[in-house]
């Protein structure tokens, strides 16, 4: 039973909403009567819960990408020292590489774009796609370094560019 405006008494059905149905009902409610204000809070908190948690995955996906590419770094660089390619010509593989991946741009031109410090890493502030763009770049070229037997600065450095051309072309074409 509910009771009407003249004193009365009417029984009503109970409605099973969906929780859609019940935000809908909450938004388009008026607010001045309290359950309809409640509820407004309520859809509002939850909305912001799973906004934090939806951010919390992505950063998560974001961290475990930085940690890969960290790795494969580390793999590749010790590919190529075996391979007569010392740290200074190390860091021009990358940079070349860096450069083909970003159609041209250097690691500090793109340091400059994105107003990042030159003292931080590139890869820091880079979003998740593209970390796992330059992962999957030194991935093949590890891979290739010894499927090929590749030896010195020159060759290294054409086989990465060459996968980090690979990797943009599929990645604008996709």
């Amino acid at each position: 039973m509910v009771d009407l405006g003249s004193g009365a008494g009417r029984t009503v059905d109970d409605v099973l909403l969906t929780r859609y149905a019940a935000y809908l009902v909450a938004q388009n409610g008026d607010s001045s009567k309290p359950e309809i204000a409640f509820a407004q809070a309520y859809f509002a908190i939850q909305t912001r819960k799973q906004e934090l948690i939806e951010q919390r995955l992505l950063d998560s996906e974001r961290i475990k990408a930085r940690e890969k590419l960290s790795e494969s770094e580390k793999v590749l660089s010790s590919v190529i020292y075996e391979r007569g390619v010392d740290e200074k010509d190390f860091a021009i593989i990358r940079s070349q590489g860096d450069k083909a991946l970003f159609g041209g741009r250097t690691t500090l031109e793109m340091k400059s774009k994105l107003k990042i410090p030159v003292s931080r890493p590139l890869a820091d502030f880079l979003p998740t796609l593209t970390i796992k763009a330059k992962d999957f770049a030194n991935e093949i070229t590890s891979h290739n370094v010894v499927e090929k037997n590749l030896n010195g600065t020159n060759p290294i450095t054409k086989e990465h560019v060459d996968n980090n051309l690979a990797v943009r072309k599929m990645l604008r074409e996709r």
